[in-house]
């Protein structure tokens, strides 16, 4: 298994690591439900090296990744970054991505589990475009600190440039911890205000015991995959090879907004196929609430009486909302808000409703 520049640290503090994409991953460091709880009320550091990152350079870079990205990356704004998907031409993805667009570059992060594919993708599809394709993942470190006191730790590692002024999904270069030129984005897969940096590997350990340390006397805590999947739940963000995969288009998911049809993008890859789901929709992702004692786990199957109307992708307790949640397809004509349905559990049914995703968001400023 890989291992992130700051896997020593994970060791030191006795967290559980398991296989995670090919990578060697904290799980937890304490009680997950506990860690969940610290990100919502104060804040979490969580070690991201795992993802891909690649940065996609060239005179045809724009052009290349609007061919092959779902979403329409020469219309982002300098400076700003929009959620997006490599599909195939069936219009199932590969990968959901995030485009961070530069004047005349992208940068470009993705999932861990995917990455190799990801960058097979990429290579089989430039010929004929002048780019070059830079893999960064190995050569990098990911953190990001989320919850409502982030942005108050991080600006104390953060000289000459004010986060206040970073609007969500936009990123900047700013010097943190002596570090200059760091890239810092405002993103997050948590419903929470919160930033991510990108260091060299080198730096990793040392930006991390830092911010651990500024952090302290707010609370400041090491989260791990497994409350980082329960939050992402909770702020109803996509999971590949759960919501989405190889069989479950964006459409369908609600991921209409990382996904353009604009004329100037119809050589897209996947875009026909897209349009025509767009079109005739058979299912759609929705949330569920059930106050049973059961939780619902990915492939449980989902009833409205004696018919089967879909199928469970993800589903955890939740300890914002004090009951167990799951997100799911369901046929459309079950998929309505407040809608009553019916868990299987082995046989034994456990009653469920419709909810309009996310379970959870924060007004962001």
């Amino acid at each position: 298994m890989k291992t992130t520049s700051i896997h020593a640290i994970h060791e030191q503090l006795g967290a559980k690591l398991i296989d995670f994409g090919g990578w060697h991953m904290p799980v937890q460091y304490g009680p997950i439900l506990d860690e969940v709880n610290c990100v919502r009320t104060k804040a979490g550091l969580f070690d991201l090296g795992h993802m891909g990152r690649v940065h996609v350079r060239g005179k045809d870079a724009l052009a290349f990744v609007d061919k092959i990205a779902t979403n329409y990356c020469a219309k982002i704004p300098v400076n700003s970054i929009r959620y997006s998907l490599f599909c195939r031409e069936d219009g199932n993805p590969i990968d959901d991505v995030l485009l961070y667009r530069e004047a005349d570059s992208v940068y470009i992060v993705v999932n861990a589990s995917n990455t190799a594919a990801d960058l097979a993708w990429m290579r089989e599809h430039a010929k004929g475009f002048d780019v070059v394709i830079d893999d960064q993942t190995d050569r990098t470190a990911m953190i990001a600190i989320q919850g409502q006191t982030s942005r108050d730790i991080l600006q104390r590692a953060v000289t000459g440039f004010d986060l206040a002024k970073l609007g969500y999904y936009k990123f900047d270069f700013a010097t943190v911890c002596g570090l200059e030129k760091t890239r810092v984005s405002r993103t997050g897969y948590t419903g929470e205000l919160g930033y991510e940096l990108y260091l060299p590997n080198a730096e990793g350990p040392r930006v991390w015991r830092a911010l651990t340390e500024l952090g302290a006397g707010e609370g400041l805590q090491p989260i791990g995959l497994g409350a980082r999947d329960i939050l992402r739940l909770e702020a109803g963000m996509p999971l590949y090879g759960h919501e989405i995969d190889a069989l479950h288009n964006p459409i369908e998911a609600g991921l209409h907004f990382g996904v353009s049809f604009a004329p100037e993008k119809k050589d897209t890859i996947g875009r026909a196929a897209l349009e025509r789901v767009n079109q005739n929709p058979r299912r759609k992702l929705v949330g569920l609430t059930t106050p049973g004692p059961r939780v619902p786990r990915q492939g449980t199957e989902v009833f409205r009486g004696a018919t089967a109307v879909g199928q469970v992708c993800s589903g955890a307790p939740s300890p914002t909302l004090s009951t167990n949640i799951a997100s799911a397809y369901v046929s459309l004509d079950a998929a309505g808000a407040g809608t009553e349905l019916e868990l299987d559990f082995r046989g034994k049914r456990q009653a469920c409703r419709v909810q309009e995703l996310p379970f959870f968001s924060r007004t962001r400023k």
